[in-house]
């Protein structure tokens, strides 16, 4: 994998992109980047960090949004955007705490964004389910020493 000759670098730019819009996965990067000796601690750290980074970036593309465009670019009522409010406004938190899952997780960090959800509460939440999400990658290598991908 090419992300994996950068490093570090590589392991930064490929968590941020994994949690925005781009179908990728961090998971498989950070178990490849452990598979060829990089220190643990540092990429724990890093794939968290950036992909909480770029999950962030999706709540605040969420927060440019505008009911009025939606209405009118995706032809969806203001019902249904109601429905969906209620909805966000019921599972807030753990929604945040979810957006770290495959192709939901990054509508869901939009959705809060969109909903005007608090933007510290997403973030804590945010970042509590990736480092879960990344330790248990941390530990299935430790244990098993095995690309399980």
């Amino acid at each position: 994998m090419i992300l994996e000759n950068l490093g570090y670098f590589g392991l930064a730019v490929g968590a941020f992109l994994a949690s925005t819009v781009v179908p990728f996965s961090a998971d498989a990067l950070l178990v490849g980047c452990l598979a060829v000796g990089m220190n643990t601690f540092l990429c724990l750290l890093i794939a968290t960090f950036f992909n909480w980074l770029g999950g962030m970036t999706s709540y605040y593309i969420g927060l440019l949004g505008n009911m009025e465009r939606i209405e009118k670019w995706f032809h969806i009522n203001k019902e249904r955007l109601e429905n969906q409010r209620t909805h966000i406004l019921k599972w807030k938190e753990l929604l945040a705490f979810v957006t770290w899952l495959p192709l939901v997780g990054d509508v869901f960090a939009v959705a809060l964004g969109f909903y005007k959800i608090a933007w510290k509460k997403c973030a804590l939440w945010m970042f509590i389910g990736r480092s879960i999400r990344f330790v248990v990658w941390v530990v299935v290598w430790k244990m098993f020493g095995i690309d399980l991908l």
